[in-house]
């Protein structure tokens, strides 16, 4: 197990109906600015909730943070906090709001250029404004961690950050707000989760028997209760996707081990580009990933095979086959695609996706930092 420092500030209040709470989570005299996505949060009460819980604080609204949110958007929030006077923000949404928010709360306080924090991946944001959140979508762990990802549209860029400043000082997580939530959505949720895990999980096997431990418990989670949680209102189902969520990337299985994440930066390029849900790239590029670096990754794909799908026979080839074969199929039952072809992308788009990898210095990528641009040309592939 590597070296390691763990630290996470963020209080998590979870539980269904705890809404009002948010009076004494925020300060009496707080200038609130609440940052929203589409108009679902205000269409299903969520919003006056939220408003209501915030009482005689002066509240201003900023909506229509998109669903890859971009900078272009992020900075006209920027505008208003400083016209406005304000001093703590609070998200409602998912994780695409939650990442919008945190850049939002960098950039506000950030002395030069703000697209100078995503060139340099949020290490020279040393300040931010207090984040709050109101989680409505399990999915990326937002809600208790301190990154994000921010698309800068006029560039064609989709670039991660992060930053200790911008750990939400709490999240409200009510799995009863996911009850109005499309399948859609529920279902990338559950695969962005899974993904999540894999990047930290799927690497070597170094010792980190915790790590390891809960990692699997997670994974087999979303396996059992994931289904569940995107077909019916089941609190129970969707109580545990939004804890295994969070869970997922709020540093704790990611602490003393290494981490891939190339599977990340390749599906970035892919949602740019095509305009792909963010989930259904990782749906894409995880089995292809998983096939193409089989050797590299053979002693945790078996370990993979064992403790999550229950394959011990046969040998060690057909146990990484088979691993590989049944992430895919899980994701396909959840109706997310796991071939490029699904997207009408063909062999021809290849080149220019690599080239978008180089142009953004994608060009190390893994654990072992093997994921060149030959080996992720390589990846897609074998998405075809």
């Amino acid at each position: 197990m590597q070296n390691f420092d763990f630290h996470n500030p963020t209080r998590i209040v979870f539980g269904a109906g705890r809404t009002g709470e948010l009076d004494g989570l925020i300060p009496a005299g707080a200038r609130v600015l609440v940052l929203f996505g589409g108009g679902s949060v205000r269409q299903n009460g969520t919003l006056d909730e939220v408003k209501a819980a915030l009482g005689a604080r002066h509240v201003v609204e900023f909506g229509g943070i998109e669903p890859n949110p971009t900078f272009e958007t992020l900075m006209r929030a920027v505008a208003v906090i400083q016209a406005e006077k304000l001093d703590f923000l609070l998200a409602v949404g998912g994780g695409s709001v939650l990442d919008g928010t945190k850049f939002v709360a960098a950039a506000a306080c950030f002395d030069g250029n703000p697209r100078d924090i995503l060139a340099k991946f949020g290490r020279n944001a040393k300040q931010a404004l207090p984040i709050g959140t109101v989680l409505t979508l399990p999915a990326t762990g937002s809600e208790m961690n301190n990154g994000g990802v921010i698309t800068i549209k006029a560039e064609g860029a989709k670039l991660p950050f992060s930053s200790p400043a911008v750990f939400p000082r709490f999240s409200l997580l009510d799995p009863t707000r996911t009850y109005s939530l499309p399948e859609r959505q529920l279902a990338n949720g559950v695969v962005d989760a899974y993904v999540h895990v894999m990047e930290q999980y799927l690497t070597t096997c170094a010792g980190a028997h915790v790590q390891d431990r809960f990692s699997e418990g997670l994974l087999l989670t979303l396996i059992e209760h994931g289904p569940a949680a995107v077909k019916g209102s089941d609190y129970e189902a969707r109580a545990n996707l939004m804890w295994t969520a969070t869970l997922a990337l709020n540093g704790l299985i990611g602490a003393g081990v290494a981490q891939d994440w190339s599977t990340h930066m390749i599906g970035h390029e892919l949602t740019v580009k095509f305009d792909i849900d963010h989930a259904r790239t990782l749906a894409v590029v995880l089995p292809a990933m998983m096939q193409v670096r089989r050797e590299a990754k053979r002693c945790k794909l078996l370990q993979y095979a064992d403790r999550v799908w229950g394959v011990t026979g046969g040998s060690d080839d057909e146990r990484i086959d088979a691993a590989i074969a049944r992430t895919r199929a899980f994701f396909e039952s959840l109706g997310l695609p796991t071939r490029l072809s699904a997207y009408g992308i063909g062999a021809d788009a290849i080149p220019a996706i690599v080239a978008q990898l180089e142009a953004h210095g994608m060009v190390k990528l893994g654990e072992a930092r093997e994921v060149t641009p030959a080996v992720s040309r390589q990846v897609l592939e074998a998405a075809l």
